[in-house]
């Protein structure tokens, strides 16, 4: 590694949980709830009605603008179009789809040979993408197809993330474990929209068995540098990465296109392959469900709209769990009601049990500093707390609070447990509401 960044913690990793199991395929359960906001932008708009018959494939929902559309995972009826709870701890438009068990595949779903695929161009690749449904699958669930059209003539670095530096988390371990040329496939198709000859992949060094499989896959290709970084939280954060990667820092509220770079989560190039070679759009992804308390972890490759409860049947708890998050225990959402659907943004969900939980009845700053140490962005967030607390709008921005990534490697430092990363989010919401004044 030339590069490191500033800050950052080294949390227990807990991966050896769920490392070494081998991903499973799940079964689609009776019943799937399928969101209409799974991407960041404007949520889809229905294309089907309650009593349709719908098909593996088939298009649900699509919109303007800012969208991708959502795709069913399995073939059956549609039992309703209604607001169902949702991950981000609303309830969002949804479809809710009675599986039959046929997987009747929508004819529209045509495998490409290499030769039909080696002929496309940058435009035909993107929209492919985009009618796929494809999101930044590490969590930002950013439209695929825009980050590629914008990055075009703008990137001179493209990087594959799989640091998966949050404990317990080992989803895109496996991936790169099981389909690293399906991984690189896609990887070479992104690097052919964006007209570069090299990009590299970027991986912790608590991945060796990955590392392998990796560099059995690129072999004496020239095209693609491994790099192997060592394991320091957060370094999956695309600006951290970059900067591990290169050396070059991203201004503050800019994006990674201004510094010449472009990060895709490895499931995301996974699956850019699916959908120009096997013509499938988003409608599974490989999800690790795990934790102190789980009886035996697993790695499953789950179908989009399965809920959470049947992932938690399926491995099976010591204990009631005290805490149910979607992601990991540093930037995961912790869940209300456990019939949430995983979507296409969910990675992990992590179990908890009271033990390594805790809260406490009065948080205390002791103006330690040990947060702005921490701080992989370079901020303050004692200040920042304190701006929070004003409710100052001016006041949160002078110490750049939208700067803020959530990583929580600040409350993770905080000896007097001070809510840092739930005042940050707090006080965002009051930014941004004041800028749509």
């Amino acid at each position: 590694m030339a590069f490191s960044f500033f800050g950052g913690i080294h949390p227990k990793e807990n991966k050896k949980y769920a490392e070494f199991c081998q991903t499973q395929r799940f079964p689609a359960p009776d019943i799937l709830v399928i969101p209409m906001s799974q991407h960041i932008g404007a949520p889809c708009k229905p294309l089907v009605k309650k009593g349709d018959r719908v098909l593996v494939g088939q298009k649900l929902g699509d919109g303007e603008g800012l969208c991708v559309p959502v795709h069913s995972p399995v073939s059956g009826t549609v039992k309703a179009v209604e607001k169902r709870p949702h991950t981000c701890g609303t309830t969002v438009l949804s479809v809710v789809i009675q599986n039959d068990y046929l997987e009747e595949m929508d004819p529209q779903i045509q495998p490409r040979s290499a030769a039909q695929v080696e002929a496309m161009t940058a435009e035909e690749l993107i929209s492919v993408i985009r009618e796929a449904g494809i999101v930044g699958m590490g969590g930002a669930t950013f439209p695929t197809h825009v980050k590629l059209s914008s990055g075009i003539g703008k990137v001179d670095t493209i990087i594959v993330n799989v640091s998966e530096c949050e404990p317990y988390i080992v989803a895109d371990d496996r991936l790169c474990q099981e389909y690293p040329r399906e991984m690189l496939s896609g990887l070479r198709l992104v690097m052919k929209i964006l007209g570069l000859s090299t990009a590299h992949v970027a991986m912790e060094d608590n991945k060796p068995a990955a590392a392998q499989a990796l560099k059995n896959a690129i072999g004496d290709s020239a095209d693609i540098t491994l790099d192997i970084l060592p394991a320091k939280y957060p370094q999956g954060a695309e600006k951290q990465l970059i900067k591990a990667v290169t050396g070059r820092e991203i201004p503050s509220g800019a994006l990674p296109a201004s510094v010449g770079c472009a990060v895709f989560n490895a499931a995301t190039c996974k699956a850019i392959h699916d959908a120009a070679y096997e013509g499938l759009p988003l409608v599974s992804r490989i999800v690790t469900v795990s934790g102190d308390i789980v009886m035996e972890p697993k790695n499953l490759l789950v179908s989009i709209g399965t809920s959470f409860e049947q992932l938690l049947d399926a491995v099976g708890n010591r204990e009631n769990p005290y805490k149910v998050l979607s992601g990991g225990p540093m930037m995961g959402v912790a869940q209300y009601d456990l019939s949430v659907p995983v979507i296409k943004g969910t990675n992990a969900v992590t179990i908890l049990g009271a033990k390594n939980c805790y809260a406490v009845e009065e948080s205390q700053c002791i103006r330690c500093g040990k947060c702005i140490d921490a701080c992989p962005m370079k901020l303050m967030p004692v200040l920042m707390y304190k701006a929070v607390l004003s409710t100052d709008v001016g006041e949160m921005n002078a110490v750049h609070l939208m700067d803020c990534i959530e990583c929580g490697c600040c409350a993770y430092t905080c000896p007097g447990s001070v809510p840092l990363v739930q005042a940050f989010r707090s006080g965002k919401h009051i930014v941004r509401e004041a800028m749509k004044k």
